[in-house]
């Protein structure tokens, strides 16, 4: 990710100050973000969940 793009997601997340005061660390956790998102895999049909619905007395 390159520096302007994690610039910009950081003043719309509201961390412009944190921005300011620890620029490595806010390109660190995007660089992590960005490498978790590629992990995670998306499921082949788009209404399947991950696991159960969670619905307010089932199961109890």
């Amino acid at each position: 990710m390159d520096k302007e793009t994690i610039e910009l997601l950081a003043r719309r997340a509201g961390l412009a100050k944190a921005l300011a005061q620890f620029p490595d660390d806010v390109a660190a956790s995007a660089k992590q973000a960005a490498d978790v998102a590629q992990k995670i895999k998306r499921p082949a049909d788009p209404k399947a969940e991950p696991w159960p619905p969670m619905r307010a007395g089932i199961g109890l």
